[in-house]
């Protein structure tokens, strides 16, 4: 009975360990975020900002599947202990950055250790519970993540305010010593069977490959022309390194992501609804506050709350799902929420000039109420038909596959909103600026070139209340009507094509066979509450 005690007071100080590791690293880009201004007014380097986010993306998305195998392969703690301290190390390296340049490089250190905890706790969760158990803990935890989406900003400007930028990365350290010593107590290192062969060809082919198709997409039409030689340079580069990895990996006796899984009709279809509903879920994300901000007129002091609304729902809908899913299956759970998620986008696209807040909010509600019943699942279901020996690769396999699907949903989606948009503002509003008077020349010439060459950052300008307190009256009651309705035809576009994605998703699902959650531990059990 002691044991059983001891075990148990282990078990839960491990959980707390995992919670405290999610949290932290979840709040991390959203408290990042908001200090930017601080960080550009303090360091300059407006025009490399956005390096700050890309460098965290690059090297936290390249390294989730490595993270996965090494799991597998030397044991699960020496993999999260060593991703807790390379993000607490990253995270003291970028407090004390006096460049833009040393932050940005800093950035990509803590990238590489939060993309090695990405997948730990979900491995983890997968090695102490059973498959019942499972649905109950990753809803909480999936509820835990989108908390952190939610109270990110506001500690994020607390924080600033309170102190200064520097402590946004500083507050990282005794947080993470905590989860990192919790962790390290609670579980065991056992190493899975196999002969503990490190692919390093397919590792370094991966890297380049990820890293490569996600600069392409990144900076692809923004930066750079999709036609130019640096973005198709990228993607060559990516294409013969990833054809490259699947050769090696092909054959390679501990392969980072072994090909034969594709085989899996489990694992092609839930990394293929991942895929989907990720790419789907940035029209959301990425374009709602769009919406509010340019057609509704939230202001910019509320822009952090925005969002709030679908977090709730996705929050409440992870628990409940966790819960709903032992009832109804995890495939009629998934085509249930991701037929609600289709929903909501479907009563996006019929957002207009005169749609009011609390309607695009409960709209917003029930997108998030389908991603919360979804996601969890994504996770749980590949756990169920895998040995714990394959634990890690397959559970990191879920959250690349998603991540990768929301790159591409930034880039396919923006790609869209950008094209629909240079359409309509040049049908409808450079006739308008070739009519008014000579003394707005300035201006006028300024706005044609954005049409074409940046309609988002367009509506951004022009949007934006204190940005229009500079332009002429005259000016504004000629272009601010034109503005909105180009705006709200291009997010409908989106939000048809968010649409289109989900339904995909949900059209693959139908393909998955019926799993059934276990009463039982996977077998081959690697990563025990420690003794």
């Amino acid at each position: 009975m002691n044991q059983e005690e001891h075990a148990s007071r282990k078990s839960w100080l491990l959980i707390t360990g995992l919670i405290i590791a999610m949290v932290f690293s979840a709040l991390d880009s959203t408290i990042v975020n908001t200090a930017m201004p601080r960080i550009v007014g303090e360091l300059g380097g407006l025009g490399v900002m956005a390096w700050l986010t890309t460098a965290y993306l690059l090297s936290s998305t390249a390294v989730v599947p490595i993270a996965g195998k090494l799991a597998d392969l030397v044991g699960r703690r020496t993999v999260y202990v060593t991703g807790l301290l390379i993000f607490i190390i990253g995270s003291a390296l970028c407090g004390t950055s006096q460049t833009m340049t040393q932050l940005i490089w800093y950035r990509a250190l803590q990238g590489i250790g939060g993309g090695i905890m990405m997948p730990m706790a979900m491995i983890i969760i997968g090695d102490l519970f059973t498959g019942k158990q499972r649905a109950t803990w990753q809803g909480i935890f999936g509820a835990l993540f989108g908390l952190s989406s939610v109270i990110g900003p506001q500690i994020g400007g607390w924080i600033v305010d309170a102190a200064n930028w520097r402590w946004v990365f500083y507050i990282n350290l005794p947080v993470g010593m905590i989860a990192t010593i919790l962790i390290a107590i609670g579980v065991q290192n056992h190493r899975a069977p196999g002969s503990g062969k490190f692919d390093i060809a397919g590792m370094l082919t991966m890297i380049i490959g990820v890293v490569s198709l996600l600069l392409g997409l990144t900076f692809g039409g923004k930066d750079y022309a999709w036609a130019s030689w640096q973005i198709i340079g990228l993607f060559i580069l990516a294409a013969v390194s990833l054809l490259a990895f699947i050769r090696i990996d092909s054959k390679a006796e501990e392969a980072i992501l072994p090909m034969r899984l594709f085989k899996n009709k489990t694992f092609s279809v839930i990394n293929g609804i991942g895929f989907l509903m990720s790419v789907g879920m940035f029209g959301a994300m990425m374009f709602v506050p769009l919406f509010m901000q340019g057609v509704i007129g939230v202001s910019a002091s509320q822009s952090g709350t925005i969002m709030t609304p679908m977090m709730i729902t996705m929050i409440a809908a992870s628990i409940i799902g966790g819960r709903l899913v032992l009832r109804i299956g995890v495939k009629s759970q998934l085509l249930f929420g991701m037929a609600i998620m289709a929903g909501g986008f479907l009563l996006l696209t019929t957002m207009g000039m005169d749609t009011g807040r609390l309607v695009a909010s409960f709209y917003m509600m029930i997108v998030g109420l389908g991603m919360g019943l979804v996601m969890p699942l994504l996770t749980l279901a590949l756990q169920e038909n895998f040995p714990k020996s394959e634990l890690g690769v397959v559970t990191s396999s879920s959250q690349f596959f998603r991540s990768i699907g929301g790159t591409f949903g930034i880039t396919i989606l923006g790609a869209v909103m950008n094209h629909q948009s240079e359409r309509l503002l040049s049908d409808n509003l450079t006739p308008i600026l070739n009519e008014l008077p000579a003394a707005s020349g300035g201006t006028t010439a300024q706005i044609a070139d954005m049409i074409h060459t940046n309609p988002q950052g367009l509506y951004s300008m022009l949007l934006n209340p204190e940005t229009l307190a500079q332009f002429p009256q005259q000016l504004l009651s000629s272009i601010v009507p034109v503005m909105k309705s180009a705006l709200v035809s291009s997010l409908h576009s989106v939000f048809w094509l968010s649409f289109a994605f989900v339904v995909a998703g949900a059209a693959i699902a139908l393909l998955l066979g019926k799993i059934k959650l276990s009463e039982r531990k996977a077998e081959h059990g690697e990563a025990q509450v420690a003794g």
